[in-house]
Formats: C-alpha cells, sequence, structure tokens
C-alpha cells in the first residue's frame, strides 16, 4: 500500500484523507491494533509513506501511483510543510490510530445526565448532616472529612440518579425500615 502526501487538490485523483483518516486507513488496512508490525517475513505487511520534494511536491504521475492521497490541514496560505514536518506530523497520527484506532469504549456507553451542581451541594449538605447525627463527624473537630469525602465524590462524576440513590440512602440510615426477610432480633427460634 503507498499512500501520498499532497498540499494540491489534483484531478482524477482518489478523494484526498485528512492525515488523521488516512493514518486510521492505513492501520486498519495492515489490520494492527497493537501496532505496526516489525515482522520481515513475506506475510509482513507494508506500507510506503510518499514524500515529494519541498520546492514542488509529487508530480500528478507519482500520486497516480498511490492508493491513497494524504493532505495534512494547513492555513491554506502556506499549505506546504517542511519534509521533516510532514513526515513528523503524519509519524505522529500514524501512531495515535495505533493506540486508539476507534471510538472510545466511554462514548459507546449510554449517556447518563450529570447531576447539577446544586444537587451536588444538597448531596453534601445532607451527608454532613448524617455524619453528625450518628456521631461519625465531630463538628468541633472536622478535621479534613468533609473536604476528602467531597474529593472523592467529585472524581466519581456523579450522575443524577446516583446522588438520588446516595441521599436515598442517607434519609434510610435516619429512619431505618425493617426488611422483611432479615431476622427479627430477640425473636424466639422457632424448631420443630
Amino acid at each position: 500500500m503507498a499512500a501520498a502526501m499532497t498540499a494540491r487538490r489534483r484531478e482524477l485523483t482518489a478523494p484526498i484523507r485528512w492525515a488523521r483518516d488516512g493514518a486510521a486507513e492505513i492501520v486498519a488496512a495492515l489490520g494492527s491494533k497493537t501496532g505496526l508490525s516489525t515482522e520481515t517475513s513475506e506475510n509482513a505487511k507494508e506500507v510506503a509513506l510518499v514524500f515529494g520534494n519541498e520546492a514542488t511536491g509529487l508530480t500528478n504521475e507519482e500520486l497516480g501511483l498511490c492508493r491513497i492521497p494524504i493532505t495534512i490541514p494547513t492555513n491554506p496560505d502556506y499549505a506546504s510543510l517542511n519534509l521533516g514536518a510532514a513526515v513528523q506530523v503524519m509519524c505522529y497520527e500514524l501512531r495515535l490510530a495505533v493506540l486508539d484506532p476507534g471510538k472510545p469504549l466511554q462514548s459507546q456507553q449510554p449517556e447518563f445526565e450529570h447531576a447539577a451542581f446544586d444537587d451536588i451541594q444538597r448531596l453534601y449538605a445532607h451527608l454532613e448532616e448524617a455524619l453528625t447525627e450518628t456521631g461519625f463527624l465531630n463538628p468541633a473537630q472536622p478535621k479534613r472529612l468533609m473536604p476528602r469525602l467531597r474529593r472523592l465524590f467529585d472524581r466519581a462524576g456523579l450522575e443524577k440518579d446516583e446522588v438520588n440513590i446516595l441521599r436515598g440512602m442517607l434519609t434510610s440510615f435516619k429512619t431505618p425500615h425493617p426488611n422483611p426477610s432479615s431476622p427479627v432480633p430477640n425473636a424466639p427460634n422457632k424448631k420443630s
């Protein structure tokens, strides 16, 4: 496979790809998701990145011999890069494509509504109140408990439903309801 680097639109060529798209296409064609092959066997797939000289670039004939025309997005007034810069940009794009050949897994997950700032602040107030009532937090000597708990929950990036679950738990700790499936304390054992 040969990929031609060009700064100019040409007639009678395959559609020109941006450097990032071209790099992803090259990596996909190699079938490598863990890195570009360093095999030297007969089965190794080869790719040529074809760069023209800095003064005139590739000829139409040279470009026509390559399967993928690629361009680096630059300022249209200064579209030509020096050879070293163009090689460096393409190596960078190829490395990115190898490390991340598709969408991140997080973007394939369904989106949930993040909790609003005010809802999170109410959670913190509720948490502080519950911790004080249970004696876990001493308001006279709070140390750094609440800032640490805030940092813990902030790292989690709470969603609206998660804030509601936590607040429901705090409320239930304040007024516990018996669980019908749990044994009743001090109940006589019935043995047959």
